[in-house]
């Protein structure tokens, strides 16, 4: 695998927090907050990085949220010379450190026929297993990326294990990445299945088949009405719920042909919505607000309304929510990159040019 990372400063281990300087903050959840942005590093270089913190926890959270992030640095500290995700940087009171690349999430990549990507997932698979540990959290398309390089990598390695393909369970955990590695192939490239790939995704493990039916109940019990948790990477209830609402109401209007909501982190940290609207009649935006206040008497928040010439799709006319998130989150960089064709790209430069969300994604102050 071609790699970009060719950097692996030393580890420190009683590193400083606030040498780290923040840019974005990528996820915030109960357990902890991931932020992009510079490390400083004992040497004197500014390495492109990501932090995880969860100096901020509620004290009912914060022993797990140490155990999780235990494992991951644990994880990260074996592998991270391995090619299959970033270098670990640093650790230090309730945070680490890893390297940053260039990448998006699977969910957002959307790699429909790229072999060479699970190519390359699979050989990062490999390597992972090799090296002694299961991820054992790659169902979730966001802990797959894929780089501006095409390889594939892996994050968030909080539920990772030290396996030996020795024993039983070893084994087991690494067929259940393999198994949810072949979901996604079969997402983005189901032509190119083998007859062995399709007999691992017709069999699940009896350790899969035992937590689907017992323990997946008590963990979305748990973390969804007990902790009011939504595992859908910091997005929460606004995406899953507020957002569907606030699209139907559009799409309620005779002007509107056609609406997709993405969505962006404010300059408060928050969660923020953004509706690209496609219309097939006059009107403008604040008309389009008014519409909203009278649909939806208790008036959720709707942070951004941009009406677009058109929306970008798909062959198959679905809606490219990869590069709408893009412009919404002001991360229009790889825009060009995913487009795929002309056509698209120049479709995209004058959405691109018009976006609503100009903030330098500086969400909060360095810890």
């Amino acid at each position: 695998m071609a790699r970009q990372i060719d950097y692996f400063p030393p580890l420190e281990r009683k590193a400083e927090s606030a040498r780290f300087t923040v840019d974005t903050v990528l996820k915030r959840d109960v357990f902890s907050t991931v932020e992009r942005g510079i490390w400083r590093a004992a040497d004197g270089r500014d390495y492109p990085a990501v932090r995880r913190r969860w100096n901020e926890v509620s004290p009912w959270f914060a022993l797990l949220a140490g155990i999780l992030a235990g494992r991951e640095s644990h994880a990260l500290a074996h592998v991270t010379k391995t090619g299959v995700t970033t270098p670990l940087l640093a650790m230090g009171d309730r945070f680490l450190v890893r390297g940053w690349i260039e990448g998006v999430p699977l969910q957002i990549a959307r790699p429909h026929g790229d072999l060479a990507f699970f190519r390359s997932a699979k050989s990062a698979l490999r390597t992972l297993h090799g090296a002694g540990f299961a991820h054992n959290d790659l169902a979730k398309q966001q802990n797959w990326l894929r780089g501006a390089d095409g390889e594939a990598w892996l994050t968030d390695f909080q539920l990772a294990l030290p396996i030996s393909r020795r024993t039983r369970i070893g084994r087991v955990l690494a067929y259940e990445d393999l198994r949810h590695l072949l979901k996604h192939k079969r997402t983005y490239c189901p032509e190119a299945l083998t007859r062995r790939e399709k007999a691992v995704l017709a069999r699940k493990s009896i350790f899969a088949r035992v937590w689907m039916a017992t323990g997946k109940k008590v963990y979305r019990f748990v973390t969804r009405r007990l902790m009011s948790y939504s595992d859908t990477e910091g997005r929460g209830p606004r995406v899953t719920q507020v957002a569907p609402r606030i699209a139907d109401a559009l799409m309620a209007h005779p002007a509107v042909k056609a609406v997709h909501m993405a969505d962006y982190q404010t300059l408060g940290g928050k969660v923020g919505l953004y509706a690209f609207v496609e219309l097939q009649g006059a009107t403008d935006s604040g008309a389009l607000r008014t519409h909203l206040a009278v649909a939806l008497p208790d008036r959720p928040h709707l942070d951004q309304l941009q009406i677009v010439p058109r929306l970008p799709r798909t062959a198959a006319g679905e809606v490219r929510d990869d590069l709408l998130l893009l412009v919404a989150r002001n991360q229009i960089e790889m825009v060009d990159a995913l487009s795929g064709d002309a056509q698209t790209r120049t479709l995209m430069t004058p959405i691109c040019r018009e976006r609503l969300n100009l903030t330098d994604r500086i969400t909060r102050p360095a810890a």
